[in-house]
């Protein structure tokens, strides 16, 4: 009898557990919602008055711009990629995963002696909002030392898995001197080899100094590129870098931008 009666007070205990974690849950969702991010445009008016874009670089404040941004491994940016970009003279912005770096020296040299950013976008693509501190650090770091020892410069960029990032992740970025960069519009080509469906995602989104957010690692993503670039030109676009798209201010390390 007494199991009996121990049933419904071990059930309540567990319900009371359960309703407990979801809130936590629910309240670290709502914060991770309510973190600053600013836009290219505004952090161009934070500007300095007078301030100016450095010399050869494209002016975001006169130019109609946009950032195209390619996310993975750098086994995954083909040639076909790097030569359409090339073609339309379309600079974009690289995060690259460290743990495959040194496997493809001459793919992230390529990247940077084209005229492309790169940006750093973790180690093993952990979430970052699920590790540790010292984790995230290690992710970030390892990566950033990696490019550097390739290319003979740290990123001042990174970009947070699946766009999870919160406080810890944003000291640490600060710490480390890289601001983090989500995006305005998805192709979601993790979800289609499709490649007509990618460009219409990325047509219907594309807007003034937007962040567009591709993988080239995924099957339709390389096939939509030419579609996109022409488009993209049609309507009077001019590709820029993250970094570019932000001057003549720059990046403030720790800061959220899409």
């Amino acid at each position: 009898m007494k199991i009996l009666k121990r049933r419904p007070r071990l059930l309540i205990l567990l319900t009371l557990a359960v309703v407990a974690a979801v809130t936590v849950t629910v309240a670290m969702a709502i914060q991770a919602n309510k973190l600053e991010t600013l836009s290219p445009r505004e952090e161009r008016d934070r500007a300095a008055s007078g301030a100016v874009v450095p010399s050869g670089q494209v002016d975001c404040r006169k130019v109609k711009c946009i950032a195209l941004t390619f996310d993975g491994n750098p086994g995954e940016p083909t040639d076909r990629l790097m030569d359409l970009l090339k073609e339309y003279k379309a600079p974009s912005t690289f995060f690259l995963e460290g743990r495959r770096i040194h496997k493809f020296p001459e793919v992230v040299r390529r990247i940077a002696t084209d005229g492309h950013e790169i940006g750093d976008h973790t180690w093993t693509h952990a979430v970052l909002t699920d590790v540790s501190d010292a984790q995230i650090r290690d992710e970030l770091h390892r990566t950033a030392r990696a490019i550097s020892s390739i290319t003979g410069s740290e990123p001042t960029l990174m970009r947070p898995p699946q766009g999870r990032t919160d406080d810890r992740v944003s000291k640490v970025s600060k710490e480390l001197g890289m601001a983090q960069v989500l995006w305005t519009v998805t192709a979601k080509d993790y979800e289609t080899d499709d490649t007509a469906l990618i460009t219409k995602r990325v047509l219907a989104g594309a807007d003034r100094d937007g962040i567009i957010l591709l993988h080239p690692l995924h099957k339709g993503t390389v096939p939509a590129m030419p579609s996109i670039l022409k488009a993209l030109s049609k309507q009077g676009y001019t590709f820029v870098t993250v970094s570019q798209l932000l001057a003549p201010a720059k990046a403030e390390p720790g800061k959220i931008y899409k």
